[in-house]
């Protein structure tokens, strides 16, 4: 599992990386530089969504460990 800080400068860099991009772009359509914004784009939504799961493990603890708690509360629930 990547830390929250590592993910963090991982989004400044893809960040840096896609306003050099839009600079270049501005200049003028290069389809090779489109290419790669679009790319860059996916991977820092892909690196939030990263960020968001980090979050919400440190906050709530693993996914699974969640849903078992949830589904024993659930039968025991059921069974009162």
């Amino acid at each position: 599992m990547r830390t929250l800080d590592d993910i963090r400068l991982d989004i400044e860099r893809a960040t840096e990386r896609r306003a050099e991009l839009l600079h270049v772009l501005a200049e003028g359509h290069d389809d090779t530089v489109a290419a790669e914004h679009a790319e860059l784009e996916d991977e820092i939504a892909r690196l939030w969504d990263e960020c968001r799961e980090a979050k919400v493990r440190g906050r709530f603890g693993d996914r699974d460990a969640i849903i078992k708690r949830a589904r024993l509360e659930e039968r025991l629930e059921r069974a009162a």
